[in-house]
């Protein structure tokens, strides 16, 4: 098991590199005729989270929208630096077909947008946070850390937000499905539901009256981990599922594209607490999974899926990290010998796969070569399976050393290549042309 001060440390790291402050978690007031507050390990969640009983036909369409104060905020001559927030509540469409209210944020940045053409909007997909209605990307623009002795949560996405905003680019974020908002689990890596909260994201701020992006504004998308595989499967159903948003560019950093391989990497890991995220995800979409867990999982493992289930990162990496998914079983198998024992597992995580579809607009895809907790082998699949189907892929391997945490050969390249990923983006959001080195991907690690 790996040691608990190694996590703290990095955990530690991340926020003083936001340079966050431990704030606590306060209630807000909830629109008009809805219910106060509810609470997760401590943390009060404000009404605006608790979706209404009916929603709004059109996918993207907001359902309510509140000014959002950023907790690391400067004032400025022509308003707050580095922008102003407003957290949104928006209509989507899950992987049953199902409509689902989503939050998420969007930010107006106060600096200049310098490319060509009008400002430009990125749809920022954040990487893994947990899932507890805490942990919602969206708070933790409010909250950078979450510390309160029951919950841990640290808001690194903030970096990535602010970097673009610095750069005059307007930025949305999403919460995903059933992350923030209360009545629902958030289906954590779920293809469908990712990409489609992603989409919808951008089709939300663009009806923002107090936004200044449009329709006519180039769209990106950004994303990192669980972002990275929001994106690019955002990036191949935009054609089918989002026609009136296209991209101009999308960054798909560890994508986690292949999940049956992500599965065995992440069991035994500092994550490991991420396979009870996948699993409750998983059977809240697709119940006639149920048989199966029911026939596998025992009492220590159900107790677990609970437990997980209001938890952010900082209390998996805590609780669980290490940890072996043999103990979670009646049979003592790991969860991947159970997914080759279950044809309908191997179904299910199939159809989850990403690479089957040709992506829209140029996809960069990075991966650390020392990624051994998504995996670096699948996420370079990716770009070939892309590259196989005549898609415009710069590939980018991150190579560093490998330094015995999976946790830390993990996230070492999100710092190490966001300004990059970053330059990438803004530079097709300028309309810039993309190259593609698909010609290479033969010589590339």
């Amino acid at each position: 098991m790996p040691p608990r001060p190694r996590m703290l440390a990095a955990a530690i790291v991340a926020a003083l590199a936001l340079g966050a402050q431990a704030v606590p978690a306060a209630a807000a007031d909830g629109p008009a005729g809805e219910s106060t507050t509810t609470t997760s390990r401590g943390v009060e969640i404000p009404a605006f989270y608790t979706p209404p009983s009916e929603l709004p036909g059109a996918d993207g369409t907001l359902v309510r929208h509140e000014p959002l104060p950023l907790a690391l905020s400067l004032p400025g001559i022509d308003g707050p630096l580095p922008g102003r927030a407003t957290r949104l509540m928006y209509k989507s469409t899950d992987a049953n077909g199902e409509a689902v209210a989503v939050t998420g944020a969007y930010i107006e940045p106060a600096a200049r947008w310098r490319g060509d053409g009008p400002r430009p909007l990125v749809a920022v997909a954040p990487g893994t946070m947990g899932q507890g209605d805490q942990c919602a990307a969206s708070m933790a623009l409010e909250h950078p850390l979450q510390l309160n002795g029951q919950t841990v949560s640290v808001g690194y996405e903030d970096l990535s937000v602010y970097r673009l905003l610095l750069r005059g680019v307007a930025v949305v974020v999403t919460d995903y499905v059933g992350l923030g908002t209360t009545d629902r689990l958030h289906t954590y890596v779920n293809r469908v539901d990712g990409a489609h909260a992603v989409l919808d994201a951008v089709r939300a701020a663009r009806s923002l009256d107090s936004a200044s992006v449009t329709s006519e504004s180039r769209v990106g998308l950004f994303g990192y981990s669980q972002g990275g595989g929001a994106t690019a499967a955002a990036a191949e159903l935009q054609p089918s599922y989002a026609p009136d948003v296209q991209l101009a560019g999308t960054y798909a950093g560890a994508p986690p594209a292949d999940l049956t391989e992500v599965t065995r990497a992440i069991d035994g890991s500092d994550l490991a607490g991420a396979l009870g995220w996948s699993l409750n995800g998983f059977l809240q979409t697709e119940p006639a999974l149920r048989p199966i867990a029911d026939r596998y999982i025992n009492e220590a493992g159900q107790k677990a899926l609970k437990d997980l289930s209001t938890m952010c990162v900082g209390d998996a990496l805590f609780g669980y990290g290490g940890d072996s998914s043999t103990d979670w079983t009646k049979t003592g198998q790991s969860i991947s010998d159970v997914i080759r024992a279950e044809p309908v597992l191997q179904t299910f995580l199939a159809e989850q796969r990403i690479g089957s579809l040709k992506p829209a607009g140029p996809v960069r895809v990075a991966t650390g070569t020392s990624d051994d907790l998504v995996p670096h082998g699948q996420a370079r699949r990716l770009a070939v399976d892309w590259c196989g189907k005549g898609a415009q892929v710069t590939y980018v391997p991150v190579l560093l050393p490998g330094v015995g945490s999976g946790l830390l050969n993990h996230f070492a390249p999100l710092l190490t290549d966001q300004g990059n990923a970053i330059s990438w983006l803004t530079d097709r959001l300028s309309g810039e042309r993309a190259g593609s080195n698909c010609w290479s991907m033969p010589v590339q690690p």
